[in-house]
């Protein structure tokens, strides 16, 4: 599936990764490099829509909210909506929790990783127990 991202979006999102929030950027200290076994873009364009932070596989989108999202429900709710139909999950947290619950976040984070990755396996890899002595003697 190709991100068809607008010029604009992309245009955006750059702007963005340069202005990360104090929040943005404790959070994106532990997600990048991959710390938790899979790698994240920062202000990934999606479409119209640039998520916080994106995993294209397995296909996860970790979003912070500011207080500004209390008054923009329906636009939240349009936006994951498309990005659902993109096969991406998300999960929300408040701007704050970097600050109060970062290993919580980080923790809630890899157990949706493992989550996707359990229910939808690598296709070029055997399910976990089969065929693994095969992958590790060639």
């Amino acid at each position: 599936m190709q991100n068809q991202s607008t010029s604009n979006a992309q245009q955006n999102a750059r702007t963005l990764r340069r202005e990360m929030t104090d929040a943005e950027r404790k959070l994106w200290s532990g997600l990048r490099s991959e710390q938790l076994g899979v790698k994240f873009r920062r202000q990934h364009p999606l479409g119209n829509y640039i998520a916080d932070f994106a995993c294209l596989d397995p296909r996860l989108i970790v979003e912070l909210d500011g207080s500004q999202h209390q008054t923009q429900k329906g636009y939240d709710a349009q936006r994951d909506t498309f990005l659902r139909t993109q096969g991406f999950e998300v999960l929300r947290f408040g701007s704050n929790d970097p600050f109060v619950n970062f290993e919580g976040m980080l923790q809630a984070v890899l157990n949706r990783l493992n989550e996707l990755k359990a229910a939808c396996p690598h296709p070029n890899l055997p399910p976990e127990g089969e065929g693994a002595q095969s992958r590790s003697h060639p």
